[in-house]
């Protein structure tokens, strides 16, 4: 829609302009300040400018009402026009939202949780978010795939097969054994031990030759709890890359660095010269053993990642990895890439409530809230919702119950009451969509026009949430659509009103916009509310 205005008033006026939307909507849909950068130029006062810019506009399909108000020139969309927007949305409501394809192709790498235990709720905010930005980005017109990094190449690796091993002695063999700090604790432990013995035998527990069978089978065993968490959240990642299918290709891409300058040895290690584009200190690439550090494996997966043709590599980090970015930057731009085309987003905490205190852990996570008990509480579509509804530089607490309660309070009921009333009218009314398509537009009151407006500015919000990679966009958008929504249908009769299809076309418009950026969000929109 946006588009659109802006393509017309270019032709009126043979320049491109700056719209802005005026929080009154009575005043005009759309304005621009552009008098006031013309005013120098002309010599002219912008109140005098724009009186004589509005005059322009004379014979055009698109706007109803054009006025110069202090310096700002005011467009008020017509009838004619919002109607044919609103039929294009309803006759092709899958493409509704929807942007011209665009000649970039983006990778979005996030979670890569090491593979040693379920995910827990710290997360599921960048599980969450990366998967909403993926939704949103391949709406309008982005080529984006999604990739999980598989941290399979370290010592925890090692940690997770001896953490099964000692617990395998201790509670299957009753041996006493003493645990190293770190060992990994939680019930899936103890099914990982079970199932072992079962398939291996007592003797993969004590026989060091199968010590690596055991450690790359309990990896994988932890990578479908992974996937089955993330499907309960309704996220599919694409690309499941392993660490350690990346090690052969470590002495070609250390090559490389060397002969850009951006490695130096010292005391018997390799270094990159990360300092040299702001990070605190340059950092050791290979240890003076000659094994590769954990920077090595990023570096040559990051390598992998651009010559595999991305123009934009997106990873989504938690806020711990700050320090980390500078290190990455810099050897992207060693290995000849423009380090400016790697992008992190960093997710703040989340802290969790239940009755207004700390969400408590169970004996199956041993540590940490996980992913599925959150889940299987809360729902997916709650959980969802919640951690894309802050910006993802902020912190994030929330109470569990909030998100149960069945009243305007809980901003994922809200919404979805919107959409089931639309629903609930129709069946009223004893009508469906295609009874009102046709509907006549021509005599719409402001407050219908305003409604249709708003719910028309679905492509607007996902173009502006993309870009500013700021998801919490959309989640405020449906909730403030909703909002006009109840209060429009709270002050108007529509059932047996003598413009009852009109009404119901303008609901029609507002439950697609409704479903569609739910959707987008990783939700279904509720036809019904069920208690």
């Amino acid at each position: 829609m946006k588009n659109i205005v802006l393509k017309e008033i270019k032709n009126i006026l043979g320049f491109d302009v700056v719209l802005e939307k005026p929080k009154d909507r009575n005043l005009a849909h759309y304005a621009s300040p552009v008098a006031f950068s013309l005013a120098k130029e002309m010599k002219k006062s912008p109140k005098i400018i724009a009186e004589e810019l509005a005059k322009k506009f004379v014979n055009s399909d698109i706007f109803s009402e054009i006025t110069a108000v202090n310096g700002y020139l005011n467009f008020k969309l017509s009838n004619n026009f919002l109607n044919l927007l609103a039929l294009n949305a309803l006759n092709h409501s899958s493409d509704f939202g929807k942007s011209d394809k665009k000649d970039e192709k983006i990778l979005i790498e996030y979670i890569s949780a090491n593979p040693t235990g379920p995910l827990h709720i710290g997360h599921v905010r960048g599980a969450v978010y990366g998967d909403t930005l993926y939704r949103i980005g391949s709406h309008v017109g982005y080529d984006i795939t999604t990739e999980y990094y598989i941290n399979d190449a370290g010592n925890q690796i090692d940690l997770l097969g001896t953490s099964i091993i000692l617990y395998a002695k201790d509670n299957l063999f009753n041996e006493k054994v003493s645990y190293p700090e770190k060992f990994y604790r939680g019930e899936y432990i103890n099914e990982l031990a079970l199932k072992a013995n079962e398939l291996f035998g007592k003797e993969i527990f004590y026989d060091e030759n199968y010590f690596e069978k055991l450690c790359l089978w309990a990896k994988d065993e932890v990578l479908k709890i992974i996937k089955k968490d993330l499907s309960d959240a309704n996220i599919s990642i694409q690309n499941w890359v392993s660490e350690r299918g990346f090690y052969d290709k470590l002495d070609l891409t250390i090559q490389k660095l060397q002969k850009t300058g951006g490695m130096y040895e010292k005391d018997e290690k390799v270094w990159i010269k990360s300092s040299e584009l702001g990070d605190e200190m340059d950092r050791v690439v290979i240890r003076e053993d000659g094994r590769p550090t954990y920077l090595a494996g990023d570096i040559v997966y990051h390598n992998d990642k651009f010559e595999r043709g991305f123009d934009r590599c997106i990873n989504i980090w938690g806020a711990d990895h700050h320090g980390y970015i500078k290190r990455m930057q810099s050897a992207i731009h060693f290995l000849g890439y423009d380090e400016n085309k790697l992008e992190v987003i960093l997710m703040q905490m989340v802290s969790l409530l239940k009755d207004s205190k700390p969400y408590k852990m169970s004996k199956r996570s041993g540590n940490v809230v996980l992913m599925s008990e959150v889940t299987q509480e809360l729902g997916s579509d709650a959980l969802r919702f919640i951690f894309v509804s802050k910006k993802n530089d902020t912190q994030l607490e929330f109470d569990i119950d909030s998100l149960k309660k069945q009243d305007s309070s809980n901003p994922i009921f809200y919404i979805n009451y919107a959409h089931a009333r639309i629903n609930q009218v129709f069946g009223k009314a004893n009508k469906n969509l295609n009874d009102v398509i046709d509907a006549d537009f021509s005599n719409l009151s402001e407050d219908c026009k305003n409604l249709l407006f708003e719910a028309l500015l679905l492509n607007e919000v996902l173009e502006d949430a993309f870009s500013s990679r700021q998801v919490q966009k959309l989640s405020d958008y449906l909730y403030a659509l909703s909002s006009s929504f109840h209060k429009f249908y709270n002050d108007n009769r529509v059932v047996g009103s003598e413009n009852e299809n009109e009404l119901l076309k303008l609901f029609g418009v507002v439950a697609l916009c409704i479903k569609t950026g739910l959707s987008l969000m990783g939700i279904k929109a509720k036809d019904k509310m069920e208690h």
